[in-house]
């Protein structure tokens, strides 16, 4: 039979024995009009003691499989904050990688964007083809694209790092 959660540690005391103690007061008398006079009261203490005797060992396996469930809630605790630490640290390390990230695509950028503009002021001299300006032209186009990306990846680790901890 499985236990509920804390089930098990309420009977941790059923194993022991149940002591009840009780006390009467009251009067006796042949007539109704001796029954208030003095030497007809009595009182009575009871006692009485109850063993688990016949569940055997159930109480004590049920106080084990309650202790084991403790033990086991404690270790998936565990495990969750562990994980959950893990997680904020990934997502720190993520965002520092992103951020250099973005200012190596940004000064790729800046020189492809330099490279591109002197090549296009050397073909109005005629000093190279159409080509070298088209190829400086995609190199800043690729440079753009990549910068546009990183930032992306900055901006999807900044959202994974506020989910991480937990907003």
């Amino acid at each position: 039979m499985p236990l509920e959660p804390g089930q098990g540690l309420t009977r941790l005391g059923a194993r022991l024995p149940n002591l009840v103690l009780s006390a009467d007061g009251g009067a006796s008398a042949l007539k109704l009009g001796h029954l208030f006079t003095p030497g007809t009261g009595f009182y009575t203490l009871v006692g009485t003691v109850m063993q688990p005797i016949f569940e055997g060992m159930t109480l004590l396996n049920r106080q084990r499989a309650a202790e084991a469930w403790l033990k086991e809630a404690k270790a998936r605790y565990r495990g969750a904050v562990v994980e959950a630490f893990q997680n904020v640290a990934d997502c720190l390390r993520a965002l520092q990688t992103g951020v250099r990230s973005v200012r190596d695509a940004r000064l790729a950028e800046d020189a492809a964007r330099r490279f591109f503009e002197q090549t296009r002021a050397q073909r109005k001299f005629g000093a190279v083809s159409q080509l070298s300006v088209v190829i400086a032209q995609q190199s800043y186009l690729n440079a753009s694209l990549a910068r546009v990306r990183a930032e992306a990846d900055r901006l999807s680790d900044a959202a994974g790092f506020f989910m991480a901890i937990g907003g």
